[in-house]
């Protein structure tokens, strides 16, 4: 976990972060990229250091957080394929965990994953906008309810666990976050399409 100091900055730019990937996805998805990249390689080093030892903490997140950047800039059709697997995970751990309550079986991970990389491989531009869209709008709700003290969010933003950061696991009791949730991804899908994601002539 990071120290407290630091969970609301962590709070600030997973909104932020979030806000650029929503509205400006498509535009802006090498940078995009980088930041999940950076955000996920951040966790990803963190998460091996104890949490005692803050400097090591934070020297492993930075520089976790950089090689994750760069990984996921320089593999840029690799990252496409990684962020439509990632919604189709996303879309069944959100129908299994909202709607029955229950982990999704791993089949169905593994199908709607296989799934989402082939549509975004065949349908870029349109995967490409609305997966960052979704994505942008949940890490928007995440950040967003951190920054409003909300405790389990704070954990998803502060943890050293990074399978907390795995979609619905940290507000599977509060029905009203898909409905939100949906609700800006839609209107960040609608911006993309209609401003930011408009193909330049």
């Amino acid at each position: 976990m990071l120290p407290h100091a630091y969970e609301m900055p962590a709070a600030i730019l997973i909104l932020l972060s979030g806000i650029v990937a929503c509205f400006a996805g498509y535009r802006l998805f090498r940078l995009v990229l980088a930041i999940y990249g950076f955000i996920l390689g951040a966790m990803l080093a963190s998460s091996l250091m104890a949490s005692s030892n803050t400097i090591g903490m934070i020297g492993a997140a930075l520089l976790g957080g950089i090689v994750g950047a760069l990984i996921m800039t320089f593999a840029y059709f690799v990252g496409i394929a990684l962020i439509g697997a990632g919604m189709g995970a996303l879309a069944a751990h959100v129908f299994w965990s909202t709607w029955r309550s229950v982990d999704p079986p791993a089949l169905a991970v593994i199908l709607l994953s296989v799934a989402g990389a082939v549509g975004a491989m065949l349908l870029q531009r349109y995967v490409l906008i609305f997966t960052t869209a979704f994505t942008g709008a949940w890490t928007m709700v995440v950040g967003g309810m951190a920054m409003a003290g909300n405790a389990a969010a704070m954990r998803a933003t502060a943890t050293g666990n990074v399978w907390i950061l795995y979609p619905f696991t940290p507000l599977t009791s509060q029905r009203w976050v898909p409905v939100v949730w949906i609700a800006l991804g839609l209107v960040g899908a609608g911006v993309q399409l209609g401003i930011t994601g408009k193909k330049k002539r």
